[in-house]
């Protein structure tokens, strides 16, 4: 018989924990313990509550549901986490596994299937939705894979002959910062840090997040 689950809502809109909360209300052992409206309200309430599971959103304030996730993951690490989001693209799901998430659902799901997610996560599980899910999971993983069991490539130069503003650009692409995230550290407009990062893509002929971080990994880049 599976444990009881202990679970903390994190979302900047109170409809939404609402409809959550209303949702589990009746599920036989899962319980929310407690809710947050921003990010670091969400790190805080986790380090109070200690819950099994962190249901969190993408977009919020102070923080962002990748950064609360990387941070649970690297400081609560008996904490899963589920993220809940209308984003359904194949960069968002890759910065969610990148940061550790355990799960990613999106909030079109079917009462159904956010339970099935629910469990399988709680249990120790992953649960990624979609039909790229499978996809993006199994390139994500054998990537990581290959990496570990292959040999250090030792590079004396740059083989793709990055200038130091790309390089700029790489290291904090791979912290998962956005363009304006990139614009503002860097202090240069929205407009330069996109047309650097077009650059870096084209240079290191990769189509999306996950290449690049796989190439940048290899080639010892970042």
């Amino acid at each position: 018989m599976m444990n009881d689950i202990n679970i903390v809502l994190a979302d900047d809109h109170v409809l939404v924990r609402d409809g959550i909360r209303a949702l589990l209300e009746d599920q036989e052992g899962i319980h929310v313990i407690d809710e947050a409206s921003n990010g670091r309200e969400a790190l805080d309430v986790v380090a109070k509550s200690k819950p099994d599971l962190l249901i969190v959103d993408i977009r919020m304030p102070e923080l962002n549901g990748i950064e609360v996730v990387k941070a649970i993951s690297e400081t609560h690490e008996n904490v899963k986490t589920l993220v809940l989001s209308m984003h359904d693209s194949e960069e968002y799901v890759v910065q969610a596994i990148q940061a550790g998430a355990d799960g990613y659902l999106l909030k079109g799901a079917s009462k159904d299937e956010f339970l099935k997610a629910l469990h399988a996560v709680a249990s120790g599980g992953k649960y990624f939705t979609g039909d790229i899910s499978s996809i993006i999971m199994n390139n994500f993983i054998n990537g990581i894979a290959v990496k570990k069991v292959s040999p250090k490539k030792e590079m004396e130069e740059d083989p793709f002959n990055l200038t130091k503003r790309e390089k700029q650009i790489l290291h904090l692409v791979l912290q998962l910062k956005n363009n304006k995230d990139i614009a503002e550290e860097l202090n240069i407009s929205r407009r330069t840090a996109e047309v650097h990062r077009f650059n870096l893509m084209k240079k290191l002929e990769v189509k999306n997040l996950m290449e690049l971080t796989n190439k940048a990994k290899e080639y010892q880049l970042a």
